[in-house]
């Protein structure tokens, strides 16, 4: 019974948070409003600015992602830092590890995706509906069911 009840007092910390977000978007001038999903460089150590970044998302659709895998992101992105976010803080997960996106192009081409740099893709984009089962400082562990798993890792290195 105890976990049910955290989880409802997260939920309802959760919407008080959008709320709050909600209200300081509609404050901002015009033109100021939107997110720069190639450029989330710094992260806070609160669950509140994980929760920013998930609301940052939500708000809309970054250029040259498909609508359909934005929406199926930012259902990750509510399923992963429910579950994950806390942990995800305690490892100094980033918010470009987590929600960062290939920085566009000036000109890109007619057939450009920026998930098609899963390099430089944060986790939350890599999912696709699928769960994490393990989180490390360094890993995620994918699970794509018939016990095949993934390793994301999120320190890149180029390769050799």
């Amino acid at each position: 019974m105890g976990r049910y009840l955290e989880i409802l007092k997260r939920a309802e910390a959760e919407i008080a948070l959008r709320d709050k977000s909600a209200q300081r978007e509609r404050s901002l001038p015009s033109g100021v409003r939107g997110a720069d999903f190639g450029r989330f460089r710094r992260f806070g150590r609160s669950s509140s600015e994980l929760a920013n970044a998930l609301a940052t998302l939500e708000r809309r659709c970054p250029d040259w992602v498909a609508l359909k895998d934005w929406q199926q992101a930012t259902t990750d992105g509510r399923r992963f830092v429910a579950h994950w976010g806390d942990q995800a803080l305690r490892l100094k997960w980033s918010v470009q590890d987590l929600f960062g996106l290939h920085e566009a192009p000036k000109q890109p081409g007619p057939n450009y995706c920026r998930l098609s740099r899963y390099d430089q893709a944060g986790l939350i984009w890599l999912l696709g509906g699928r769960p994490v089962v393990a989180l490390t400082d360094v890993a995620a562990a994918i699970d794509h069911g018939k016990g095949v798993v993934t390793i994301h890792r999120k320190i890149h290195k180029p390769t050799v």
